[in-house]
């Protein structure tokens, strides 16, 4: 922009005078002038250092020699001068390669095998249950407390939990098998999905499920958001007024834990499930509950409805369902 200036004001006061009014700099102006060389440019000589041909190729078949294959430059150049050898510098090893288009990564890459997107439905209590471990702080630094939890995806009902000194798998198995007694579970109803913790893929929890019947499912590899209900739910425990920075004893975590669950399960009003607390959603009094409290709204509304500028109110819809990584299904355009 400031060169067309530029030359727009050049037959009235000249290009310097322009350039000195604009801020432009003189040479790129005469620069832009300056017709293309109709001749292509010279070919850079070689350096009278440079490998000759029958170096190149010795250095290449060095390289591609089946010691050196997975090796890189820095290894092969040390190697060989342990050796007595100099065939080049590191650098120069680096430029023969990138010449021969072979300056992505030599050595053989341990691959990990591709973790399925796990995508689990619930559509009532004891279909989906998701259970994790989490740490809580003990009296002296560097110990801690186990606390395994259990939760139901749809109604977020803790079917079960404990806190253990340690993290292992026969905790685990007979948590689950308490759980699943408890719960009636009956084969092929339910579908327990964990993180890829020890506990969670150990071979005594993976036996029991299969003996009751229950399908397992794994979130993938550092991927939280996997199993966010047992996120979410350490966080309201964690966050919980009262809950302490440690616990003194394993007592005290215990009896912490017994009060947290109760109120959690029976008086907490959960936004994820209409403000129902999860233990009338898993047993089954939600609907009742929604009706009264339309009963009330209702009422409300007809003792004064000018306060209610958007019409007769309704209480939050009943969860339907609940998902573990919902599909994204575009919708086919007709």
């Amino acid at each position: 922009m400031i060169a067309a200036t530029v030359e727009e004001m050049t037959p009235i006061v000249g290009t310097r005078p322009a350039c000195r009014a604009l801020g432009a700099s003189p040479a790129s102006i005469y620069r832009r002038r300056r017709p293309p060389s109709p001749r292509p440019p010279k070919p850079r000589p070689r350096p009278a250092r440079a490998l000759s041909d029958a170096e190149r190729s010795e250095l290449l078949g060095v390289l591609h020699s089946e010691r050196f294959v997975d090796s890189s430059p820095a290894q092969v150049w040390a190697t060989l001068l342990d050796e007595g050898r100099y065939l080049a510098s590191e650098r120069t090893m680096y430029r023969v390669l990138q010449a021969a288009g072979e300056i992505s990564e030599r050595r053989n890459q341990l691959t990990h095998p591709p973790y399925a997107k796990p995508e689990l439905l619930a559509e009532g209590p004891n279909e989906v249950w998701s259970w994790d471990i989490s740490k809580l702080k003990g009296p002296a630094k560097w110990t801690h407390f186990h606390l395994y939890v259990i939760l139901d995806v749809f109604s977020r009902y803790v079917v079960a939990w404990t806190v253990q000194f340690r993290e292992g798998a026969a905790v685990a198995k007979a948590l689950i098998a308490q759980a699943a007694s408890q719960q009636q579970i009956k084969p092929r109803q339910l579908t327990v999905h964990a993180d890829r913790g020890c506990a969670m893929r150990s071979k005594p929890v993976a036996f029991l499920l299969a003996d009751l019947g229950v399908t397992k499912s794994h979130s993938r590899p550092y991927t939280s958001t996997d199993n966010p209900y047992s996120e979410a739910h350490f966080k309201t425990l964690k966050y919980r007024p009262g809950f302490p920075d440690r616990f003194a004893s394993l007592d005290e975590a215990r009896a912490f834990c017994r009060g947290f669950f109760d109120w959690y399960n029976h008086s907490h009003r959960h936004s994820g499930i209409a403000l129902m607390t999860p233990a009338a959603v898993h047993h089954g009094h939600a609907g009742q509950l929604h009706a009264e409290r339309a009963r009330v709204l209702a009422g409300a509304y007809a003792a004064r409805p000018e306060r209610f500028v958007r019409g007769l109110p309704v209480p939050p819809a009943l969860p339907e369902a609940a998902w573990i990584n919902k599909p994204q299904r575009e919708e086919v355009a007709h």
